[in-house]
Parts: structure tokens; C-alpha cells; sequence
């Protein structure tokens, strides 16, 4: 029974005798009261069992909707095992996993199941890089106060710099010293993947991530100049706002995410991957080649790839991420509104023209994060998609009050053509999750009550 000003927090035996002879009982109005909370009690109880019941009529039929077509999507293109993850409105509404997480052992995917996530580790690079912006400490300059520990305009390579000329200073004129953090960002440095994605390349197998900066900084001119000109996907240029992260925080770059932003977020399971089968922690899936293909998913540097393709996840803990960078008035998010607006602002760079002279068309892209170049920045769906040989994922955060995450454990790959396929699924996937169980009804009525992220 609670303290409350007509009942004093001493005990039962003690206001037997307080205040009042021995003999005085004051039974009929302790019954009373027990009365009371034994009818709050079952009242409360019953509320508890009616939500039970709604919550799990609702969970098998949105359980129907999703296996049907996260079958289907494994089945179209030989996935092994899937896990995936839903928010609403900052809860964890739905998170199931699908097939096997080892075929060998029959070892079914649960939702504690890490995946590799590959290209979704560059937004939670992105958020860390926007954690430092956040960040103010005392300028070494006299005058200065407080100022943040990083600023998009800074230049990255050269003298005064932010990296310095710790990977060698840059030929002159080559404008490789012009290159600023949001360029790296935007991926709109001006280097492209010509004549090769760097960090794929076979010929740089036993480089250190320091051994491929320094060479690119060294041999690989600018495709486009000046840097903005133009957005270029770019592995390698997260690869340098790892060591961005390292410079300006002074720690390890995977420490400083797990510091600044996944504890933030309540994550404490998220890793960089290893690149063998040895490597495999014991709630890691197993990764396998496609159908037909001939692509090794051991076989790749997945560790080097840390800041722009190195993290394991599950999509539970990628949906926690989520909620807290959406912007959104459910949870706190651990960046302001006004960095998050910048965050997902998308570039004013366009794709290079296909030929000399040609159109471009916009990049729909933003710092980190796809997005609609035609749509006011927060005001549009933001998203990233990734794969690896063994590993494709996909997450999303739309307006609606939805985050959604999906991993799988194999790449279709064995062609372009059912790569291309693949991806344009795992991106349809979500939205026929969300028509299939909503079937145009409010989601407040159709989805779980979930538990708070």
C-alpha cells in the first residue's frame, strides 16, 4: 500500500499502537483499503490481459503478411537466412528472423543474430562525424571560447589540415589539398572508382588502410576538380573519414562510434567484422555465395572496410539506431534538429554527365544517407542499401513514423542483372510490408503495442 497524507509510512504494526491504546484495531479500515487495491488489481490485470490478446491477435496477422513475402524475396534469389526489424513511432513493433543462420548446423536466424552490414556502416560514420560537429571544446587559440571539434569546410589533406601530411602532401595543383569533410561526406571529393574501386582492388590486397590513402593521395589525380563538382559514389572517401574521426577524437575510430554514437543509441552489440570463417563470433551468421556465383564471402577485407562497409549488426540494434538520428518528436535524438536537417540536406553536386558536354541528373544523395534531391531536406525518406559477397542490407526511415532493417546472410550475384534485381527487392520489400499490413487502415490499429527502443 502507498504512502499517501491520510496513510503515514510507518507499518501496519506500528499504527496499531501510535496515537492510540493498545487495544484500538483499526481492521475494517485496512479490509477496506485491501478491498480497494485488490479491485484496482484485478482491473489493472484485466487491462493487462486485453492488451495481451489485442497485441498478439495483431502480431499473428502482421506475422502472416511478412513471412509470405520475406519467403518469397529468399526463395527469388537463394537467401539462406534473413532477420528484420520494425519501428513505429519509436517502438520495436515487429523483428523476426527467417531460414538458417549456419545451413551446415540447421542453426535457425533469431533477431540476436549479427550480420555483416556493409555499405549501412557509412550513416552511422556520418552520425559520428556530426557527433564531433556537435561537440565544442576550447579553441588552442586564444579568443576563440568553445568551438566545435570539427567543421564541414575543413580541408582534410595538406599543411594546416586536418590529416596534415600524415599520408604525404599533395601533388601541387592537384587539388587533393581543396578536398573538405563534406566533400567526403557527399562523395563528391572529384576521385571516382576509375580505373578501379580501390578497395577492392587485388593489386592492393596486402595494403594497410594507410598504405591506401597515402597511394591515393600520391597517384590518383582527381577526376573531377574542383572537389564539389561533381557526386561520385566512393568507398575510399569514408575509408578517410574514419581516420577523420581518429584525428579529431583522439581514439580508435570504432571506439569512438561505440562511445559517441551506439551507447548513445542504448547498442552495445554492434562490431567491426572479421574477414575469415574463423573470425565468426558465436552469434554471427554464416555468409554464403549466391546461386551460381563465384564470389567468396571470406574471401574480402571486410575488417579494413570499417568505417564505409565494416560493421556486424542485428537489425533490432540498426532500428535503435535509426530512431535516434530520425527526427522525429518520439524518442530524443542524439543530434540536434538542426544537424540532422544538415545531416540529410541533399547535395547540390549532380552525377557526371554520361558523355562529354551531356545532362546530369541529380545524385539523391545527402551526408551519408539516400535521399530525394527534388524533396526539402526532412521532409523526405531517408535510406541506405549495402552488399557485400555474402551480405546485402537495406534500412530505412520514411516520415511516417517508420524505421525499418533487414539483413540477409547471401548476394545474388551471380550477374549484374540479378544484382541489380536484388537490390530493387530489398528496397520494394519494405513497402509491400507496410501495404500488405496496413491495407490502407490507420497503423496505430493494425501494428503491436512493441516495447520502447
Amino acid at each position: 500500500m502507498e504512502a499517501s497524507e491520510s496513510t503515514p509510512a510507518y507499518s501496519v504494526r506500528a499504527r496499531m499502537t501510535i496515537g492510540a491504546r493498545p487495544c484500538e484495531r483499526r481492521q475494517p479500515f485496512m479490509i477496506r483499503d485491501i478491498g480497494r487495491e485488490v479491485v484496482e488489481l484485478i482491473k489493472d490485470a484485466s487491462d493487462v490481459v486485453g492488451r495481451l490478446m489485442r497485441d498478439t491477435e495483431r502480431y499473428l496477422a502482421v506475422a502472416v503478411v511478412i513471412r509470405r513475402l520475406v519467403e518469397n524475396f529468399m526463395t527469388r534469389h537463394g537467401v539462406p537466412g534473413v532477420s528484420l526489424a520494425i519501428a513505429y513511432k519509436g517502438r520495436l513493433v515487429f523483428s523476426k528472423g527467417y531460414g538458417f543462420a549456419d545451413t551446415a548446423t540447421q542453426e535457425p536466424v533469431t533477431t540476436k543474430h549479427l550480420f555483416r552490414i556493409a555499405s549501412l556502416s557509412k550513416p552511422i560514420t556520418a552520425v559520428a562525424i556530426f557527433r564531433l560537429l556537435q561537440e565544442r571544446r576550447l579553441s588552442p587559440n586564444l579568443g576563440e571560447g568553445w568551438v566545435p571539434a570539427l567543421r564541414l569546410d575543413e580541408k582534410v589533406f595538406g599543411q594546416g589540415s586536418i590529416l596534415g601530411t600524415t599520408f604525404g602532401t599533395p601533388p601541387a595543383n592537384s587539388d587533393i589539398d581543396q578536398i573538405t569533410v563534406q566533400h567526403l561526406l557527399e562523395n563528391t571529393s572529384g576521385w571516382t572508382n576509375n580505373p578501379s574501386d580501390i578497395m577492392f582492388d587485388p593489386a592492393r590486397i596486402n595494403d594497410t588502410q594507410d598504405d591506401l590513402i597515402a597511394w591515393m593521395v600520391a597517384n590518383r589525380p582527381l577526376a573531377h576538380k574542383p572537389p564539389g563538382t561533381y557526386h561520385v559514389y566512393l568507398n575510399f572517401g569514408y575509408l578517410v573519414l574514419g581516420r577523420v574521426i581518429e584525428a579529431r577524437s583522439g581514439m580508435r575510430y570504432a571506439d569512438y562510434v561505440r562511445q559517441a554514437v551506439l551507447t548513445a543509441c542504448g547498442i552495445s552489440d554492434m562490431h567491426i567484422a572479421g574477414n575469415t570463417l574463423a573470425d565468426r563470433r558465436p552469434n554471427e551468421v554464416r555468409y554464403y555465395p549466391g546461386p551460381g556465383s563465384a564470389s567468396d564471402p571470406y574471401g574480402i577485407l571486410v575488417r579494413r572496410m570499417d568505417a564505409h562497409g565494416g560493421w556486424i549488426a542485428s537489425p533490432t540494434d540498426l532500428v535503435r539506431f535509426l530512431v535516434r538520428v530520425d527526427g522525429l518528436p518520439t524518442l530524443p535524438d542524439i543530434l540536434s534538429p538542426a544537424l540532422i536537417q544538415t545531416m540529410v540536406t541533399p547535395t547540390s553536386a549532380n552525377l557526371p554527365p554520361a558523355t562529354p558536354g551531356g545532362t546530369t541528373t541529380p545524385a539523391n544523395y545527402a551526408k551519408g544517407w539516400a535521399v530525394h534531391s527534388s524533396v526539402a531536406a526532412g521532409q523526405d525518406n531517408y535510406w541506405h542499401a549495402g552488399d557485400l559477397a555474402g551480405t546485402a542490407a537495406f534500412f530505412v526511415r520514411t516520415t511516417d513514423n517508420y524505421c525499418f532493417a533487414f539483413l540477409a546472410n547471401s548476394r545474388d550475384d551471380a550477374s549484374d542483372t540479378k544484382l541489380d534485381q536484388m537490390r530493387t527487392d530489398m528496397d520494394e520489400l519494405w513497402w509491400d510490408i507496410k501495404k500488405g499490413v496496413e491495407r490502407g487502415r490507420n497503423p496505430d490499429r493494425v501494428w503491436p503495442t512493441g516495447t520502447l527502443l
